[in-house]
């Protein structure tokens, strides 16, 4: 069977309360071997160490959320250090700017990401990144920064020609379920362009849907769906897809070294 990693989801989210462990127990019949839980908010991060400590297969991640940066401050760093220390958190994040709802003020989510930046690379972590309709500042951001930086963005909305930038700098790329949605132009052109080789697979579960599935629930049973797509779009098998996508994840997250 083919083996799928899941380099992004939320299986902490209140959504996933009256079902979490049905969920999870589903996953190895539709080839999903690797989760990646994500952690947006340090105040809630329990949620994941508990995932993370009951399922050998599910890792986690933890940063603090560009929405959420208004409520950061030294203490939750430091607790963002104590849980990073978990052999099975893989990276700081997801971390960044977002300046499409802008719940936090753009001063504040940016000093946060910087000190968010400078904590992977004092911990010598990859990040995991989230911008949304800011990356300009994120790119001045990321440059000035860009010693021991690597990780992925997630998600990634920018063009071609950001994108080449985030590669020079070290970076990786996540698509999820948006790739499949009518409307997905621009990612799919990324695609197109992108080598391979930086490319994970992620379901932002329980958010972007794929279709067929959009207004339903999202969870990691679908991330075969993007497989596929990125097969469609890449002129190669699912399966092959699948099989480079997982190899990326272990390199980018470097799997190796939590062996």
């Amino acid at each position: 069977m083919t083996k799928l990693f899941d380099t992004h989801a939320h299986l902490n989210d209140e959504a996933f309360d009256a079902d979490r462990e049905q969920v999870i127990e589903k996953l190895g019949l539709c080839g999903v071997e690797r989760v990646i839980d994500v952690a947006c908010d340090v105040r809630t991060v329990d949620k994941t160490l508990a995932l993370v400590e009951k399922y050998p297969f599910i890792y986690g991640t933890a940063g603090m959320h560009p929405h959420d940066a208004s409520a950061m401050d030294n203490s939750l760093m430091d607790r963002l250090k104590e849980v990073l220390s978990n052999k099975k958190m893989l990276a700081l994040g997801e971390i960044g700017l977002d300046y499409h709802y802008d719940f936090s003020p753009r001063e504040v989510q940016r000093k946060w990401f910087v000190e968010q930046l400078e904590l992977a690379r004092e911990l010598d972590l990859p990040v995991t990144l989230h911008i949304r309709e800011a990356f300009g500042d994120c790119m001045e951001i990321l440059k000035a920064h860009k010693n021991g930086l690597r990780g992925v963005m997630h998600c990634y909305s920018g063009s071609v020609e950001t994108a080449y930038e985030c590669l020079d700098l070290g970076l990786a790329f996540s698509f999820g379920g948006a790739i499949t949605f009518k409307n997905a132009k621009k990612p799919i052109e990324v695609i197109e362009k992108l080598p391979i080789e930086s490319i994970l697979l992620e379901t932002d579960c329980p958010y972007m849907t794929p279709v067929p599935h959009r207004g339903e629930r999202n969870d990691p049973n679908f991330i075969g769906l993007v497989a596929q797509k990125l097969a469609e779009v890449r002129g190669i098998g699912a399966d092959e897809a699948a099989h480079i996508t997982y190899q990326n994840a272990e390199r980018v997250f470097e799997m190796h070294r939590k062996a």
